[in-house]
Formats: structure tokens, sequence, C-alpha cells
């Protein structure tokens, strides 16, 4: 739907601003303009009075000596000053005793006049009245009167003496032109009215600017932002820097559209990767079945390993025994050319029976089921011991270790012996990878609830073929003679029985990274159900 210009907002917000601008600027002008009259007009007023004020002043010794020319004189000079149009001296009774206009001397006027009213109207006369009922305006003119009050040296002057009960004698008219005054108040008026004008119209163009700028373009671009994104247009953002409400709703509006993006961008790469991501999902049920396969051969081989291994050792240890004892008895009879053969052939019996018992020793250890002991225990003294049993073997195969421990210590709830066992396997193997000496690295850190050990060397790698079958029993790339394939297997049983996860974090040709992790709160029931 159409806007149209009435009912846009801009429109209503100058209208609105026009309207007080001009409810103000009325009232204020209609109060000075008022106020100039006025002021003007008591300006005026205040004039006619202080004329008057001169007038009776100046003309009281004349008034005194009863002389009529002295008073006449200063009459006529007064009346000649700019603004005064006529000056005239009454006696109580009304009769105009001096005048600017000779031809008004004699003439009585009527008291019931307006102008005689605010005294006459009075019983008794009063003497004295507020300036403003003292004065008569009129168009282009107006007329002060000013009383003359009766004095001691007026009623004891021998020449014209007045009674001394005699409260006023007469008043002073003074009759000044306004025209110049109202000339003023005029233009005075109308620069005020002009001026008025000229401000309101520069408040119109400064309030279409202001609220253009402020409201109408940030509104116009937030709407443009709007129809763009109904138009399905997700990179559009709206260019708006300010730090006002609008610059704010600008900035929010991005954001929400850059979240509406990237939720747009994630549902559009779900849908076009859903086989990739079904195929990383049965590939993780696969990892976990094999594991769980793998925890259940070895729960399986620890059972029959323990029959087999206790069947077997006691005739093993027989056929050494006895293969030690006739190569002894052969060489004391001191033919040994005659007997070199039959020697040779018990000392590979014997070495036969040595690794059938080294075989037969790895399936006791690997099946023995005694209850884990799981005692509160430093991870760092574990990692110690360990090193310190396998400190002769680094040194003749020309290893150096090196320790990173990121926190002092972690006390885990372990069985310390198992996982030292775990650990020296480990670094059996990491010695084994390096036939040419080199450096293992342990680290020790928490992450999360867990102790991760890791344990680095500078071998050749694990091919990735071989990967997969590290942690199965009996597997080896080593020799078959001196390897049985079981120290991994039961690193993966150990670990599993407390709980965590032992696994290859990293493997290249520049060496290999085992990470054990271990949980710090593992209860006994915990390892039993492990």
């Amino acid at each position: 739907m159409k806007v149209t210009i009435l009912n846009k907002l801009s429109t209503r917000l100058i209208v609105i601003f026009l309207m007080i601008f001009l409810v103000t600027l009325g009232v204020y002008s209609f109060y000075t303009i008022v106020m100039i009259h006025d002021k003007l007009g008591e300006a005026c007023t205040q004039n006619a009075y202080n004329i008057s004020d001169v007038i009776k002043k100046s003309t009281r010794y004349g008034m005194l000596l009863n002389s009529r020319e002295h008073v006449e004189q200063i009459i006529n000079t007064i009346a000649t000053e700019k603004g005064v149009m006529k000056i005239r001296i009454f006696n109580k009774n009304g009769m105009i005793a001096y005048s600017s206009d000779s031809t008004e001397l004699k003439t009585t006027v009527d008291l019931q006049h307006t102008a005689c009213n605010a005294c006459h109207s009075i019983k008794p006369i009063p003497t004295t009245l507020p300036v403003k009922d003292l004065i008569n305006k009129s168009e282009g003119s107006l007329v002060l009167v000013n009383p003359i009050i009766n004095e001691q040296a007026c009623y004891n002057a021998e020449c014209h003496a007045h009674k001394s009960t005699d409260k006023l004698l007469g008043i002073i008219s003074v009759q000044m032109s306004t025209e110049t005054v109202d000339s003023i108040i005029k233009q005075s008026t109308n620069i005020f009215i002009t001026g008025i004008v000229v401000t309101f119209l520069l408040l119109i163009i400064a309030t279409i600017v202001t609220v253009r700028y402020s409201v109408n373009n940030p509104l116009r671009k937030v709407f443009e932002g709007i129809q763009e994104i109904g138009k399905g247009n997700l990179n559009y953002r709206i260019e708006l820097e300010r730090k006002d409400e609008l610059g704010l709703m600008a900035k929010e509006f991005n954001s929400m559209t850059e979240k509406l993006k990237s939720a747009y961008d994630e549902i559009k790469d779900w849908n076009e990767n859903l086989n990739k991501k079904v195929e990383q999902k049965n590939q993780e049920l696969k990892n976990i079945y094999e594991q769980i396969v793998q925890v259940e051969k070895l729960a399986s081989l620890g059972k029959l390993s323990a029959t087999v291994a206790h069947e077997l050792n006691n005739p093993l240890e027989g056929i050494l025994t006895y293969c030690k004892l006739v190569t002894k008895k052969l060489e004391k009879l001191g033919d040994k050319e005659k007997y070199e053969e039959i020697i040779k052939i018990l000392q590979l019996i014997a070495d036969e029976s040595s690794r059938c018992g080294r075989i037969v020793k790895d399936l006791l250890q690997f099946s023995h089921q005694d209850e884990i002991q799981f005692v509160h225990s430093s991870i760092k003294d574990i990692i110690n011991r360990a090193l310190k049993l396998m400190s002769h073997h680094f040194q003749i195969n020309n290893v150096t270790v090196k320790t990173d421990f990121k926190l002092e210590d972690i006390y885990v709830e372990c069985d310390a012996q198992r996982v030292e066992q775990a650990l020296i396997a480990i670094l059996v193997n990491a010695v084994e990878a390096m036939p040419d000496g080199g450096t293992i690295t342990i680290s020790l850190a928490k992450e999360m609830d867990n102790a991760v050990i890791r344990i680095s060397d500078e071998g050749k790698g694990i091919p990735p073929e071989v990967l997969p079958h590290i942690f199965e029993p009996f597997f080896t790339t080593k020799d078959k003679v001196k390897d049985t394939g079981l120290g991994l297997a039961v690193v993966y049983g150990i670990i599993q029985q407390h709980g965590g996860k032992v696994f290859v974090e990293q493997t290249s040709i520049k060496g290999t990274t085992f990470k054990i992790s271990l949980p710090i709160n593992h209860s006994k029931q915990n390892g039993k159900e492990a």
C-alpha cells in the first residue's frame, strides 16, 4: 500500500512542530505588541504629566504676584514645544483662566463632561487621583489634568487670597499629540510582525530540513532494508551511521539480517550436505560399535586368556628348566663339537619356551580381573614414578624426556598402579618408535572435568591402515618373536575401566601423540561399571 504525503510520519511531525511554533510565536507576539503599546503610552502620559508639573511650578510665583502676563508668557512658551497641542488652566468653577489659545479665555466647560466626571462625580471633590484617572485619550491626542492644590501662600496672599477651606483652586490641562507615539507603535508593530513572520518561515524551513534528515531519510533507509529482506536479499545492510535510536535500530536490523542469513545458509548447507552428515553419523555409530566389540573381545579374551595361561604356565616352566639342565650336562661332558647341534636345538627350544612364557605372562596381566582400587591420587606423582622406572630404558636408547605441566598437580580417583602400568606401556612403544633416539614430551592439563595426559614421540608415525587396529589384542607391527601385541590392548582396558578414553590425537612422519583422558571425579562403582 502506497503511503500518501498526508499520512507520512514526517509530515505529521512537521505539522505538529509548526503548530507549536505558530501558537508560541502568536502568544509571544501579542504579549510583546501589547507591552510596547502600554510602555510607549505610559511614556507619553509621563511626559504630559511632567510638562504639567513644570507649568505648575513655573507659574506658581507669577500666580502669587497675580502677574497674568508672566503666567501667560510661560504657558505660551511651553505650548510651542513639539508634541504639545494646547495648555489650559481652569479655575474651580470650570472657567478657562489661562490658555495657549486666546479664543478660549473666559469660557466655561460643562462640569458633567466625561473629562470632568472623574473629579466632580465624587463629593467632596478629591484633591488627588491616580494618574490613569487624570488622562482622557482621544483620536490622535491625550489630555492630562493636574490639580492645583490650595496652600498657605495662596490663602494668605494680599492680592487674591483664597479661603483656607478651599482645597482645590483649579486644574492645569495639557493636551499632547500622540501621532508620533502612534506612528512609533505602528512601525514597531510592523517590524516585529515582519520579524515574527520571517522567523516562522525560517522555522518552517529548519523543521522540514531537520525532520527530513533526522527522521524521513533514516526511516526511508530502514523501510528499503525491510523491502529488500522481504524480497529475499539477505546480503542487504542498512548504511546508517548514527548514535540515536534510529542508528541503533539499523544496527539491530543488520544484526538480525546477519543471523537470518546465517540460519538460512546453515539450512541450505544442511540440505546440500545431508548425505555427508548421514555418512558422518553412520561412521560415528560404526566407531561406537567397534568400541563395544573391542570391549566385548577384551572381556571374552580375558577370561579365555586366564584359563589358557594357567594351563600353559607350568609345562612351559618345565620345558625351559629341562632344556637348561640338559644343556649344562652336555657342556660338562666336554665334547662340544659332538653335541653342538643338540645344544643349538636345546637353545632354540629354550628361546621359544621363554617367548611362550612372556606370552603367558602378558595373558595373565591382560586377564587380571582383581577389583580396581580407586584412591585419591596425584597424576603428577604417577607420571614421575613411571618416568623413574623407565629412566634406565631411556638412557640405553638415547631418549630424552620433556615434561610440560600446565598446572602444579591434578588429583583423580584412580588405581595408581594400573594407570602407571598404562603409561609405561605407551612410553615403551614411544621408545621403540625411535630406534635412533629422540625426545618424548609428556604434558598434563585439565580440560573440563578431566585430567588429560599427552605423550608425544618423534618417531615416523602410525600408517593410516594400521591406526584402526592398534588397540586390538595380539596386533603388532614389530618382531613377533619379541612382541606379543598386548601392550596397547592392556592400556585400552585399563583406561576403559577408569571411565576414561585413550586414542591417537595426532600422527605424522614427525611423530605421534597419544591422549589419555581420565575423569577427575570417578567413583568406585563407576569403575566397576566401566
